[in-house]
């Protein structure tokens, strides 16, 4: 127990200070703080399953949060609350990733690599806004994201949830991200909290395995992996997960450099710190670095986490380290302060913001709708076209849409979506609020569609290790792929051939997605490539369309498809944004956050490599990325010129002021993506050839010219030093603008720092 002995009743609390939301917060705290047992405290640093047993959450692990609800069980944890004796309420979380991922009838937006591919950080914050106004109104509080991940090897299984491989881009989007959910201040009720993750370093894996030991240097984190971190850190990100993984073997849990030194000190930070599911625990059954739970939980605590998501033997565990002297009564103090300083921001005690009446009428609304379908076109990224593209709308054309997920509904939406696998209590989305490839183009009114599936992609067998982890959670089942079926593949084969055109759809699967899945390959599964070959032998034009959770190897007879598109799990909308894509009624705009491979081997692939390997190429394969970061056609031609700065001699207080000639030269509007990077000719130490520091969209009509004004700060212009400190060092640097990171399409202009 506390100092304090506590005989209040229920009844009796009403004129406590601590419910008097007239009085600072701070001092709401510190009277709450004193009245509460050590064993509630514990509590409140506790994240539960609420589809476990909930009467035992709240009454006698006196939990502080819970996730994975229903409004059944939010209702029911309310009323347990009521009859706690403090009646402190819960703070209710959820994975609402790209929308409301586990709300039956939610808006499923593209996940987060498909909204990087529109390079547009407005767009971004709106979806967020819209995500957090759906949430708030069903009665949850906070949500797990977004991801500030930067991805690296594309076998990783969670490559689809990050907004891809730079982490400049990273952090402008993330910043609208976290904007958008957490709105004007936590006091509005449609505001929710915003969660950055995986802090830090956790998609740096070994050979792609999902929550492998980081093999990262502190110089590597500070140069390319901290930084959009710090960025939303200081910009009001509330709160911050903790990724699963170790770096220098060391649990990110426990990391005192990362948690304590960096986050804590060096950039000030003072949110709330959560755990990823069952850290805490791992560090004993699965990283096998803490004895038991006592340990562990002492540990934990000790580094400064505030919220320990489902790892229910931290209660006992952090009582028991009390109790044998491994920590102080007062060791959770500061923590629990923390969470309860969220639980008054957001005005819980006066209001618990449990589900809406009216939440049906909030949840998947026509303004969402209509934003959602705005996000999918411009998350559309052409990668080839031989002119095909685009297709008459009022031509008399039969197409054939052949392929296993021109018509996967659920598999359309990507992770974290209902179907995912993630939440129990869902199977998918409505099926009347998502439109396929085939129902996108089946819509367009001069053609005649037939479809086929062609192949398939994988059967499932159950892991040989068991059906669960040591923790209880089930275990992925193990992925077979289909073999080849010339019955399926001739069926395509006879369609293409009685038709004019071949819209054939090809990617991956939720089993091929996601937390523990990661890949060995990179290649189309299953039938897939079978069926593209023979259809690419036909002789029919065939425009593949990429419907894949992260850039895959496309086989060699893609060459001579006409034409390419990558739509990233395009969320409930994709179908009708594809079909207007691939009739003109919109032009292509997307733009790739992340470079393509062409073989698994080339791992990993991403545009900002450090400089000094030995030539450019394998001994026996090319190192060039099949597509690289920052591409992506329109239907016009776009022509750069005439890169001019005002002042190539520059100090590190200046900005580069500069100009460049951006012309359409083709016949449809454009929205062109103009890119700034920026190249240190000679360095201290090894660094990247080049790096995004900013970019400018242009919309120009047809044969229109613009001198397209660019800005940055010198300040910007920076490495991370051998020591590890991020300067700007004197010397030659190159402004190198263009529509892509490939070099030989960047303008270059010299400037000299001193």
């Amino acid at each position: 127990m506390t100092s304090q002995t506590l005989t209040d009743s229920p009844t009796a609390l009403d004129s406590l200070p601590y419910l008097d939301p007239e009085l600072p917060i701070a001092a709401r705290v510190s009277d709450l703080l004193d009245r509460m047992t050590v064993e509630e405290k514990v509590g409140q640093m506790l994240q539960l399953d609420a589809r476990d047993d909930l009467e035992d959450h709240v009454l006698r692990r006196h939990v502080g949060s819970i996730l994975h609800t229903s409004p059944e069980r939010i209702l029911q944890a309310a009323d347990l609350t009521s009859r706690t004796r403090l009646r402190i309420p819960l703070l209710v979380g959820e994975d609402c990733i790209h929308g409301h991922s586990f709300w039956p009838g939610a808006t499923i937006y593209p996940t987060q690599l498909g909204m990087a591919a529109t390079w547009d950080a407005e767009l971004v914050e709106k979806v967020a806004r819209a995500t957090a106004i759906e949430v708030a109104a069903t009665g949850i509080h906070w949500t797990f994201s977004p991801v500030l991940c930067i991805a690296r090897d594309l076998r990783w299984g969670r490559i689809g949830e990050t907004f891809g491989e730079d982490p400049f881009l990273i952090g402008e989007l993330a910043s609208a991200m976290v904007r958008g959910y957490q709105g004007s201040g936590l006091s509005d009720r449609t505001a929710i909290l915003a969660t950055a993750k995986h802090f830090a370093g956790y998609s740096e894996t070994q050979g792609g395995r999902d929550a492998s030991e980081a093999d990262i240097s502190r110089r590597k984190l500070r140069s390319w992996f901290l930084p959009p971190f710090e960025r939303v850190a200081r910009e009001g990100c509330r709160t911050f997960m903790l990724g699963y993984q170790t770096t220098d073997g060391v649990p990110i849990t426990v990391n005192d450099w990362l948690l304590s030194d960096v986050l804590r000190g060096e950039w000030g930070y003072t949110g709330t710190l959560i755990t990823d599911w069952d850290n805490v625990g791992r560090m004993v059954w699965e990283q096998h670095v803490q004895p038991d739970y006592t340990h562990a939980s002492a540990a934990a605590v000790t580094a400064g986490n505030d919220m320990v998501m489902n790892t229910p033997g931290f209660f006992e565990g952090a009582l028991d380290a009390v109790a044998r002297g491994l920590l102080t009564e007062d060791a959770f103090d500061v923590a629990v302060a923390r969470i309860l300083t969220l639980k008054f921001e957001l005005g819980l005690f006066e209001d618990p913001r449990l589900p809406d009446e009216d939440a049906d009428a909030v949840v998947g609304s026509a303004a969402h709708a209509g934003l959602n379908l705005e996000t999918a076109r411009r998350s559309l990224v052409l990668l080839e076209n031989d002119g095909l593209l685009p297709l008459d709308a009022a031509a008399p054309l039969k197409v054939a849409v052949v392929g296993p997920l021109a018509d996967d509904a659920q598999t359309q939406l990507g992770d974290w979506a209902g179907g995912s696998g993630q939440a129990g209590w869902l199977d998918g989305q409505p099926r009347e609020m998502i439109t396929t490839v085939l129902d996108g183009l089946s819509g367009v009114g001069g053609w005649s569609v037939t479809h086929a599936r062609g192949a398939d992609i994988l059967t499932l067998e159950d892991d040989p290790r068991g059906a669960k982890f040591p923790d209880g959670q089930p275990r992925p089942a193990v992925v077979v792929p289909a073999a080849p079926d010339e019955t399926l593949i001739a069926e395509a084969v006879a369609a293409a051939a009685a038709s004019d055109v071949v819209v054939a759809v090809v990617g991956d699967r939720i089993e091929l997605v996601g937390e523990g899945r990661s890949t060995a390959t990179l290649e189309l599964v299953g039938g897939q490539n079978a069926m593209l070959d023979a259809l690419i032998a036909t002789g029919k034009p065939v425009v593949v369309v990429l419907l894949a959770s992260k850039p895959l190897v496309m086989p060699a007879s893609v060459s001579k498809a006409a034409a390419v598109i990558w739509a990233a799990n395009p969320g409930m909308q994709g179908g009708r944004a594809l079909a207007e894509l691939v009739t003109g009624a919109i032009e292509p705009s997307g733009r790739l956050p992340i470079s393509f491979a062409r073989h698994v081997g080339q791992q990993p692939t991403y545009y900002n490599q450090i400089r000094g390997q030995h030539g450019d190429r394998y001994a026996d394969l090319t190192q060039s990325p099949a597509w690289a970061f920052g591409e992506g056609l329109s239907y016009s031609t776009v022509a750069y010129s005439d890169l001019t700065l005002s002042s190539a001699d520059l100090g590190v207080d200046d900005t580069i002021v500069g100009t460049v000639t951006v012309a359409n030269t083709g016949s449809r509007p454009v929205r062109e993506t103009v890119q700034v990077y920026v190249r240190d000719a000679v360095t201290s130490v090894s660094w990247t050839d080049k790096e995004l520091k900013t970019y400018r969209q242009v919309d120009l009509a047809p044969g229109e010219s613009r001198r397209v004004d660019l800005e940055l700060p010198v300040a910007d212009c920076t490495i991370v030093d051998a020591a590890g400190i991020r300067r700007v060092e004197p010397g030659g640097f190159a402004l190198l603008v263009g529509p892509s990171s490939r070099d030989e399409v960047l303008l270059s202009a010299g400037f000299t720092v001193s």
